[in-house]
């Protein structure tokens, strides 16, 4: 499930609209009435959307979408007016009054774009520096040397203890060697 921070500067609005979201099958993570509230809750959260009003006390939407961490998507709720001058590039904008339907498909394509980001990201190739690349080397040499293992079956023993644990690789040579040390 995606993450959604709702903000508008009255919390009585951003508060309907989460109401509207939480019937709609969205978990709301935050609502706040200002951006300084928007982007705390942003970094705590890591990744999601913004769904929010034009206007905040301490600053207006497009300084909240500058600031925001990349990995979250905003969607504008504004006037028609507003819209028609323009919006920010990246940013989708739902105009008042507002549309449930609009809302609700707005946020659904956005959330899919965030989960095939993810899964492509997760597809590329980890790309390791010198340092790390050194340290599973290593690691791998230590298996081998210790427990008579080919190359192959070494590097084939820190992927399964790597997935099994829930750490990447990088982080099972470091946890080999502590090991080693006891």
């Amino acid at each position: 499930m995606v993450n959604v921070v709702v903000v508008f500067p009255k919390i009585e609005d951003a508060k309907s609209i989460r109401n509207l979201l939480v019937r709609n099958g969205y978990d709301v993570n935050a609502v706040c009435s200002s951006g300084a509230q928007a982007l705390s809750a942003a970094d705590r959260l890591g990744a999601g959307i913004i769904v929010c009003g034009y206007r905040y006390p301490d600053m207006m939407y497009h300084e909240l979408y500058e600031n925001m961490p990349r990995s979250f998507d905003m969607i504008l709720i504004a006037s028609v007016r507003v819209i028609e001058e323009g919006v920010c590039d990246g940013v989708i904008s739902v105009a008042m009054p507002l549309r449930i339907h609009e809302l609700i498909n707005s946020l659904e394509m956005v959330a899919e774009n965030q989960v095939r980001r993810r899964k492509k990201r997760r597809a590329m190739p980890t790309q390791r520096n010198e340092k790390e690349k050194k340290l599973i080397a290593e690691a791998k040499a230590l298996l081998m040397e210790r427990n008579h293992m080919t190359e192959e079956e070494a590097h084939r023993y820190l992927q399964k203890t790597s997935m099994d644990s829930g750490t990447n690789l990088v982080e099972t040579a470091e946890m080999l060697f502590a090991l080693m040390r006891m």
